[in-house]
């Protein structure tokens, strides 16, 4: 059972995303600088993700278990934690309810007695509050509800198994750098180390069982890298051939750079507006013996970076909602509103518009998204094509996929792909 203290900071990360509304990945950066122990903060972090993904069922069992609001709405990540260890942990529900009270008075001296109430009024009362749980969308699907209602409506005979795929961790999937080492040679150097994986693409292995990135063999050395089956497919419907002048339009944190360079002999040019996730790039190319020209510079002002060459190939790998990536970022569901979805709709027509001149004739833009959106995903394609007679659309292999569109399956995670043409 988790410490006190992991309990604790685990508590302080769900504040931060939902009561301060940072992003999990933030909260996390900001734990680390404090230095807690290894075990500590894993703890949290995976308790601060188990509560993230079933947050709509939890507070619907807090709002029905509270007589007022809380005084102070930073008791709430202690309550939450609690209640998702007596639904969804392994320990003994006393433990759980004496180490909340615990970790929750330390913070809050006066919230003994109403932590112990809650939480004991939930044992008593945990079948009744599930089965109505049931009959509560956001509860029993654990999103809020116009993300149902668009999922819904964009995916309506596969909308359920989208959702609920939300619920599930993700699978742990490698990419092998074959510059280095070949995946039969690689699968040896995991089973010599007691880890079970199985290939599941051509530079992809898929670990029975997630393990910390540095307990990887060869990780260090840039033998391999994590990278989701579905991000994976990028480099390959880029169709890249080596010598070609390359763009990586928004290529931080670089998984996508490093794998086109993997595959590739290229001139890559590879962009971002953020020189602190552009670093990211840099040491991940490092990691892997690879090198590009990095520029941190807005993708949708061509002027500010572009020398006027045209691009044989760009992979616009644009911004977008995280739809398909939820179960990865659990924060993301409960952080994103309507209105941030059609801002990012205008961004990726604002970039499309702006590369589609820095591409050679005869050239090809993948555009990409993690979104599971159709206005994000096939919507932007059709208005590009309609507002571009110079432009058509190839026909792409993705098994499985929907016009381009992968939706998160065990194997990956919900990616969309569109490969078009300049003539």
């Amino acid at each position: 059972m988790a410490s006190p203290s992991a309990r604790a900071l685990a508590a302080e990360l769900v504040g931060a995303v939902l009561q301060q509304g940072r992003s999990l990945t933030a909260a996390l950066a900001a734990a680390r600088a404090g230095r807690p122990e290894a075990r500590q903060l894993a703890a949290a972090q995976d308790l601060a993700y188990g509560v993230l993904r079933h947050y709509g069922r939890l507070r619907f069992y807090l709002d029905r278990l509270l007589e007022r609001p809380l005084a102070d709405a930073g008791l709430t990540g202690y309550l939450l934690v609690g209640l998702y260890q007596l639904e969804r942990g392994d320990a003994a529900a006393y433990a759980v309810v004496n180490e909340t009270v615990a970790a929750a008075t330390r913070r809050f001296p006066k919230a003994r007695g109403l932590v112990n109430a809650v939480l004991r009024s939930f044992q008593r009362r945990q079948a009744e509050l599930a089965a109505a749980a049931e009959q509560d969308p956001v509860a029993r699907w654990n999103f809020p509800a116009w993300w149902i209602a668009r999922v819904q409506a964009d995916w309506p005979d596969h909308w359920q198994a989208i959702l609920a795929s939300a619920a599930q961790h993700p699978p742990m999937t490698l990419r092998v750098n074959r510059r280095r080492v070949s995946l039969a040679d690689y699968l040896s150097r995991l089973a010599a180390e007691g880890l079970d994986a199985q290939q599941t693409g051509p530079w992809a292995l898929t670990l029975a069982r997630p393990v910390p990135v540095a307990t990887l063999p060869g990780f260090a050395e840039g033998w391999v890298s994590v990278q989701d089956l579905g991000a994976q497919a990028a480099a390959g419907l880029l169709d890249c051939a080596d010598g070609m002048r390359v763009l990586d339009a928004c290529a931080a944190p670089g998984g996508k750079t490093g794998h086109l360079l993997e595959a590739h002999d290229l001139d890559l040019v590879a962009l971002d507006s953020d020189p602190e996730r552009l670093a990211r790039v840099r040491e991940n190319l490092d990691r892997l013996g690879l090198s590009a020209r990095l520029l941190a510079a807005d993708a949708g002002n061509p002027a500010s970076w572009w020398d006027g060459r045209p691009f044989d190939r760009i992979l616009l790998d644009a911004p977008c909602s995280a739809s398909g990536v939820v179960r990865r970022h659990p924060d993301g569901k409960w952080l994103k509103r309507v209105a941030d979805v059609e801002s990012l709709t205008k961004e990726q027509d604002r970039l499309l518009e702006a590369l589609w001149p820095c591409l050679g004739a005869g050239g090809k833009l993948l555009y990409a998204t993690c979104s599971v959106f159709r206005q994000e995903n096939e919507a932007r394609v059709q208005a590009f094509l309609g507002r571009h007679p110079d432009a058509r659309r190839d026909a792409l292999t993705l098994p499985g996929a929907h016009d381009g569109q992968w939706l998160p399956d065990p194997q990956h995670d919900g990616f969309f792909y569109a490969r078009l043409v300049k003539a």
